[in-house]
């Protein structure tokens, strides 16, 4: 039997403690959690008695940790945008391989550090790019690979937020103000910017883009509303009241039984707690009186290498979280839809043919079954060294499109103008 992959988390907030530990737990012969480390101790606590984690491998930070010796073969390096850039430098140096959290840094040119170190010293760097996993998309780039379509000349995609997620996390939440993150194109984003580059595999020429923070401000809020939504006069006609969202709501709400998003601001939630982080906390303030300033909506066009055209649309204001591909080739065309989770693949002049994934994959939660698969990923690459795979994400292939996004957000603040990506 191989030897188990060590793994210290950093960063024990919903995608590091809530997914991606989680995930290691279907694989338990072949990668193990051996040391946490997060800010918050009920965290840490919380982790450590959910893997036996010994008590000298618990820390406060990443930099607690990253003074010790190597304490495990990798770091799924989960933190905030703006902290992972010192702690995976630190870590690579250490000699970590590592799991690094989406977006790598909204600061281009620490992305391109992490690579050359990473490259340098020949550890392995898997981004979360968990969507080219999902096998929705695998299906797709299936499709691709045979050449049905011809060539590719245009692809038009959207992404839906989703009214409630947006509010949850880009009003509200953490990745509301980009000086505190990152611009919402790239956090949220970054997903679509690399599925473009793997689908066609050309690299982008140059990009332009439209959007602002339209709606989520204080000039819209309603007349009588409250600081929050608990003391709303008028909350009843408000799609975003926090108590209908995390409380009572089928989608999100803690009455339905549905704690994913709760979970996110409350540890072990039931509605007594989750009625005081509303009293208290920043997720219960009224939508148009925070401290945001990420757009909430936002066109990027896109040009790829051999003329390739690609419209990008994504919107806060949608009822349902989702994605749409059209891609159009000069023998046929394929339409994908993450919520239906189907294909449909027309080759000009014959029928459609559909391609259900619900029929193939019996577990598609988690980014439509991505997670599970990027662990598995990890699980190759890190124990398998002799075979020569560096992993479906590694951090070579999956900068490109943080350079797409970051050129994107500077074209939309500079009304549209035209960025060359190679100049960028």
């Amino acid at each position: 039997m191989s030897r188990i992959i060590t793994v210290a988390l950093v960063g024990a907030g919903n995608r590091g403690k809530n997914i991606y530990a989680k995930y290691t737990k279907l694989f338990p012969e072949k990668i193990k959690i051996v040391a946490v480390a997060d800010i918050d101790p009920e965290k840490v606590k919380e982790v450590k008695e959910d893997y036996g984690i010994d008590e000298e491998q618990c820390f406060t930070s990443a930099e607690e940790l990253l003074e010790k010796d190597r304490l495990a073969d990798m770091i799924f390096l989960c933190t905030m945008d703006r902290q992972h850039y010192a702690p995976a430098i630190n870590a690579l140096k250490k000699g970590y391989h590592l799991l690094l959290e989406k977006p790598v840094s909204p600061d281009p040119d620490e992305c391109r550090v992490i690579e050359k170190l990473a490259i340098k010293l020949e550890r392995h760097v898997l981004v979360c790019h968990v969507l080219r996993y999902a096998p929705i998309y695998q299906e797709i780039k299936k499709v691709l690979a045979t050449g049905c379509l011809g060539r590719i000349i245009s692809i038009d995609a959207k992404e839906n937020i989703g009214y409630y997620h947006f509010a949850h996390s880009f009003v509200r939440g953490n990745w509301r103000n980009s000086s505190e993150s990152s611009p919402m194109i790239l956090q949220k984003c970054c997903h679509d910017m690399d599925l473009f580059l793997w689908m066609t595999e050309r690299h982008c020429k140059s990009v332009s883009s439209f959007g602002s923070l339209s709606h989520f401000t204080r000039a819209n809020a309603p007349v009588g509303s409250s600081e929050r939504c608990l003391d709303c006069s008028v909350k009843q006609s408000c799609p975003y009241d926090a108590e209908q969202i995390y409380i009572k709501s089928a989608k999100a709400g803690i009455g339905s039984g549905v704690t994913e998003w709760v979970k996110m601001f409350v540890q072990d939630p039931d509605e007594s707690k989750v009625y005081d982080a509303l009293r208290n906390g920043p997720y219960g303030r009224c939508v148009y009186r925070c401290d945001n300033n990420v757009a909430d909506h936002q066109v990027v066009n896109i040009l790829m290498e051999d003329d390739i055209t690609i419209s990008f649309c994504t919107s806060a204001f949608t009822d349902s979280m989702g994605r749409q591909t059209h891609i159009m080739g000069t023998k046929g065309d394929l339409l994908a839809n993450t919520d239906s989770m189907q294909i449909k693949v027309t080759l000009f002049g014959s029928d459609t043919q559909v391609i259900d994934v619900n029929e193939m994959c019996l577990d598609l939660s988690g980014h439509g079954g991505g997670d599970r698969k990027l662990i598995e990923d990890v699980i190759r690459v890190i124990g398998n060294k002799t075979d020569g795979y560096s992993g479906l994400t590694e951090i070579t292939k999956s900068v490109e499109s943080h350079y797409m996004a970051i050129a994107a957000e500077n074209s939309r603040i500079s009304n549209g103008s035209v960025i060359e990506i190679e100049s960028f």
